[in-house]
């Protein structure tokens, strides 16, 4: 399975649910405080929402989940043979899963893309050790961009 993420950042959580309900015609994956997924098959999304008062109604991040670790490797090295950048996170968790996953941006504009797989559920947004919203978990990644290999 592989479908686009998109992640956006919304300032009611309780309200967007209810609009993407009704646009979708489906209820939310996943459901804590302060975000939410759909996990889409038509079309084929993985629609995120991250509560953030200060930024609704703009992007959060994009991404394409993948199905396993093995698709992950195997677009990163895909992508470092175009000569593109990435940023590599293992067994990190983030928006409730953890994940083994790589970041690319955009070089035009800078938008930022995560390619992704999840391996299991968890009860913390981001990795307990990282104060929230400093982890690359949904934020930008700032250093550590390499060419994968």
């Amino acid at each position: 399975m592989s479908r686009v993420q998109l992640a956006l950042n919304v300032s009611d959580l309780e309200s967007s649910i209810a609009f993407y309900s009704a646009l979708f015609g489906a209820e939310p994956a996943k459901v804590r405080p302060g975000y939410a997924n759909f996990a889409l098959t038509t079309p084929p999304l993985k629609l995120v929402l991250i509560e953030n008062a200060d930024a609704g109604g703009s992007l959060n991040h994009l991404g394409v989940e993948v199905g396993d670790v093995q698709a992950v490797d195997a677009e990163q090295v895909r992508l470092a043979r175009r000569g593109l950048a990435t940023t590599d996170e293992r067994g990190t968790t983030c928006c409730y899963a953890k994940q083994d996953k790589f970041w690319v941006r955009d070089a035009p504009d800078g938008e930022r893309w995560e390619v992704y797989t999840v391996l299991a559920d968890s009860t913390t947004f981001e990795s307990p050790a990282e104060p929230v919203g400093t982890a690359a978990c949904c934020t930008a990644p700032q250093t550590g961009a390499t060419a994968a290999g």
